[in-house]
């Protein structure tokens, strides 16, 4: 039943629509095989049965193997951004942060093939690679700017915002390594991993010594 019903949704749809609901379907097929057997096994024959269209169709959307896999990870990665945004409400930006940082771990659960995919990126897909860390790290420089201008944080110039963007996204990566992924699959990090970040990022780890306040 529900089969049919996606099938006669679809029917209804644009041309244009339509072209984008199987490419859309092509990226979550190519989620799944990258995710499972890596970029390296990730063929065309696998993506396209998985998501169960033509390999013809699959050269309507994409030039070839190549640029499918340089487009993967941005996409997923702009996926996250909105994902992320969705769940992170109003207030104090020290508080959206801390909601930023559980709402990762929530893809995460979600989307669980993503670590592979971004760590293998860079071997197989380093345009792609590039690309997701210029996606993210101007959204999360933006966000740090307006806290800036709205009081919230002093004392941080743009070079700096850059510096501290890639600091919270290594630490992203490292903690879900850590306590997230298993063979058991993946896991919603210990309640003890946010609370060191919130005391982290609201308390500062270290005091400045005296005399050296800047």
């Amino acid at each position: 039943m529900k089969q049919l019903q996606a099938t006669a949704k679809v029917t209804k749809l644009n041309r244009l629509e339509r072209n984008a609901w199987t490419k859309r379907k092509i990226f979550d097929a190519a989620t799944r095989i990258v995710g499972k057997y890596g970029y390296a096994e990730a063929s065309v024959a696998r993506i396209t049965e998985e998501a169960g269209v033509a390999q013809g169709t699959f050269y309507n959307h994409f030039e070839n193997r190549q640029e499918l896999l340089d487009q993967l990870l941005p996409t997923i990665g702009l996926d996250m951004v909105n994902f992320i945004r969705a769940r992170t409400g109003t207030g104090h930006a020290a508080r959206q942060e801390i909601e930023r940082f559980g709402a990762f771990f929530d893809f995460i659960c979600e989307v669980p093939e993503f670590l592979r995919i971004l760590n293998e990126a860079e071997l197989f897909a380093p345009a792609g690679y590039q690309k997701h860390l210029d996606n993210i790290s101007t959204a999360y420089v933006r966000i740090l700017r307006r806290a800036r201008q709205a009081g919230a944080i002093s004392d941080f110039s743009d070079d700096e915002f850059e510096a501290i963007v890639h600091v919270l996204m290594g630490a992203r990566g490292y903690l879900s390594r850590h306590y997230s992924y298993s063979d058991k699959g993946v896991t919603a990090v210990p309640d003890h991993v946010v609370s060191a970040y919130r005391k982290l990022i609201t308390r500062g780890l270290f005091k400045p010594p005296l005399g050296d306040r800047r």
